[in-house]
């Protein structure tokens, strides 16, 4: 059974291209270590095992460019929702720059760059921020940290909590994904067909159905979407 609609809520479905707009090359565009290696070699458990300096190398490099760059006014609309919404962000980058933008509930299906984890059972998790992860750096338990992102063949986090969220949620915004990467892809699927669905993509194949596509920049489109959005709550209340 479906979740009830929740009138008052809304779901942000974001990707890569949105925190290109603050300057942050997207994965397959980073330059560096991305362009020495193939994915699988610094973004698997097989290339993790293979070469784990490597690995380390790569995820600091993205870590460090990750925090010199700045919310934009895409990720400072999408937190103004809170205003006057139940607003919950699920997305696939890793970055922090939602929560720096001022969103406070966001689900990170492909993992955090801040964050490093033991490679033990128990997974222990620590917040690093920029710092840099070596190899020899090792968590309670003994086992060496690695990047806490989910890689090529791990399964996506959160997945059944943000379908369920997308499905009770009365506005639905797909921004900077290219609805390429699955499951998280799939999640636009979920959405109400009375819901309010709007897509601000610049690199896709189609548009889904019952979304609406408002092409442009998402520091343009996304803005003047929340202000809509907003204008909307208070005639309202």
């Amino acid at each position: 059974m479906k979740p009830e609609v929740q009138p008052n809520k809304i779901v942000v479905l974001s990707g890569s291209g949105l925190s290109a707009e603050s300057g942050l090359p997207t994965f397959r565009d980073s330059n560096g270590l991305w362009n020495q290696y193939a994915w699988h070699e610094v973004a698997s458990p097989e290339g993790w095992q293979a070469r784990p300096e490597a690995v380390l190398a790569f995820y600091n490099e993205r870590r460090a460019k990750a925090a010199a760059v700045a919310p934009n006014a895409a990720h400072r609309a999408i937190a103004a929702l809170e205003q006057a919404y139940e607003v919950v962000v699920v997305t696939q980058n890793v970055d922090d720059l939602h929560e720096r933008a001022g969103s406070t509930n966001i689900l990170h299906v492909h993992g955090e760059l801040i964050y490093a984890r033991g490679t033990s059972d128990a997974r222990l998790r620590y917040r690093i921020d920029a710092a840099p992860i070596t190899l020899g750096q090792l968590c309670e338990h003994g086992t060496q940290l690695r990047p806490d992102i989910v890689w090529f063949g791990e399964p996506t986090q959160f997945m059944e909590e943000a379908r369920a969220h997308v499905a009770s949620a009365a506005k639905v915004l797909v921004v900077g994904t290219s609805l390429s990467v699955y499951p998280a892809a799939g999640l636009v699927k979920a959405a109400r067909g009375r819901a309010e669905k709007v897509l601000n993509c610049l690199d896709f194949d189609k548009v889904p159905f019952g979304y609406t596509f408002m092409q442009g920049k998402a520091t343009e489109v996304v803005p003047a979407l929340v202000n809509t959005w907003l204008n909307q709550a208070q005639s309202q209340a």
